[in-house]
């Protein structure tokens, strides 16, 4: 870890949706330059939590607290505003548009007087970006259609680490994905460790969680099961705690 101080602090979050407990008493802290994976089962409150993070969802009670101050998220847009990205599966990418212009999508670069779309400008800014975190695609230029899903993957990853400045919160970024180009977005992931951001994925697969994990969070029907190193703790210790079987 780069600092001793939390990005970002998770203090006894609860949500619930109605009479249903999705999220109990959760707290995690999320340092700069580390990578925190979250698992669990299906239905074990992984995408809850992601989305209060992200402000989509309000927890029902419970802090968070961004560079040590109190944050309250009203919506996704607060969110993003105080340096939270999300990469979620299905990525959103409009695909009948250019790689520049996905970017950018919602925060276009503009000319003045007239306000007209400066296109070259963000061509030039989305090249400079994809070369140096070595997203292989034919330019910034590219239309999305004709990309492969791992070339996608890696367009959806770099608009996040552009627009970041604390956290990038990862959903299953490789779930779709053959070996090849799996290797590709993982080496994508650890460039994001370099940039000093806090990372937290979401994945079912354990071999890429010790791969690319510092540590892991266990999560089983909205409780939080418990924390580990992952160079303390190994496949077997952590599927007991997924699954509560020893």
């Amino acid at each position: 870890m780069t600092t001793s101080e939390p990005a970002l602090m998770l203090r006894n979050i609860h949500k619930t949706f109605g009479g249903l407990v999705a999220i109990q008493d959760f707290s995690l802290d999320l340092f700069p330059g580390s990578v925190v994976a979250l698992v669990g089962d299906n239905g074990a409150g992984k995408s809850t939590l992601v989305k209060i993070i992200s402000g989509v969802h309000r927890p029902t009670s419970g802090e968070i607290r961004l560079d040590g101050k109190t944050v309250k998220f009203t919506d996704a847009s607060s969110a993003r505003s105080l340096g939270i990205e999300v990469v979620y599966q299905d990525l959103a990418l409009a695909d009948e548009q250019p790689v520049y212009m996905n970017l950018f999508l919602g925060r276009e670069l503009t000319k003045k007087p007239f306000g007209l779309l400066d296109k070259e400008g963000m061509r030039r800014a989305s090249q400079a970006l994809v070369d140096d975190l070595n997203v292989r695609i034919p330019s910034a230029a590219s239309t999305i259609r004709d990309l492969s899903g791992g070339q996608r993957q890696g367009i959806a990853i770099a608009r996040a680490t552009h627009w970041a400045r604390k956290l990038v919160l990862l959903d299953e970024p490789t779930a779709a994905l053959g070996v090849a180009e799996t290797a590709r977005v993982e080496d994508l992931v650890r460039s994001l460790r370099k940039r000093d951001l806090a990372i937290l994925i979401i994945s079912h697969s354990l071999d890429q969680v010790f791969r690319l994990a510092d540590r892991v969070c266990v999560l089983r029907r909205g409780e939080q099961v418990g924390i580990r190193e992952t160079r303390h703790t190994d496949q077997n210790e952590i599927i007991s705690m997924i699954t509560g079987v020893r």
